[in-house]
């Protein structure tokens, strides 16, 4: 039984690496990037400083006038943003918006534009969690490959302890020495 467990775990572990290794790529390299986005501009925009800190004086429709005139940003109401990012701290207001990757940062105080730049720590955690490639990947896909992981993780510790047991018993209980042969020559 030993030997025939110790073949399905070897060769499942093995295939079942080989599968979910190109998942787990993806997972450890967007992983990464995502640990790293706040130092990386490229990934994610560094933020600005308001003109005020914790004075959110800016009113909505002064907000929505100046991104309005942003072209990247493609917004003409509320309609088109995603997401409002408020930092009172900083004096900003991050506006992202529906249907695109921009990122439009405002002065809380003044409802001037303070930057627009492309965001890629969205993208990049879309491609982490599997929702980029649609819901399916993301709520079946992933769960799987999480399942996979702990597979790899379990075989592989039952093929490392398995060998070591044995080879622990075969030492505890040699097999027995034959018995020299006499030599016919003497005597």
């Amino acid at each position: 039984m030993a030997a025939s467990g110790f073949k399905f775990f070897w060769t499942t572990h093995k295939w079942v690496g080989i599968i979910a290794a190109v998942v787990f790529l993806n997972i450890g390299v967007t992983g990464f990037l995502l640990l790293i986005k706040k130092q990386v501009p490229w990934i994610q925009p560094p933020e600005q400083k308001g003109s005020a800190t914790y004075e959110l004086t800016a009113d909505f429709d002064a907000i929505l006038e100046s991104i309005r005139v942003v072209p990247e940003a493609g917004i003409q109401s509320w309609k088109d943003v995603d997401r409002l990012d408020v930092r009172p701290k900083k004096g900003i207001l991050k506006v992202v918006p529906l249907n695109n990757r921009w990122e439009i940062q405002v002065d809380l105080r003044t409802a001037q534009v303070l930057q627009v730049e492309y965001r890629r720590s969205d993208l990049i955690e879309q491609l982490h969690d599997g929702s980029f490639y649609g819901s399916w990947v993301h709520g079946w896909v992933m769960p799987a490959i999480a399942f996979c992981l702990l597979y790899l993780v379990f075989s592989g510790l039952y093929l490392w302890i398995e060998p070591a047991l044995r080879r622990r018993k075969r030492r505890a209980n040699p097999p027995p020495r034959p018995s020299p042969r006499p030599d016919p020559m003497s005597g």
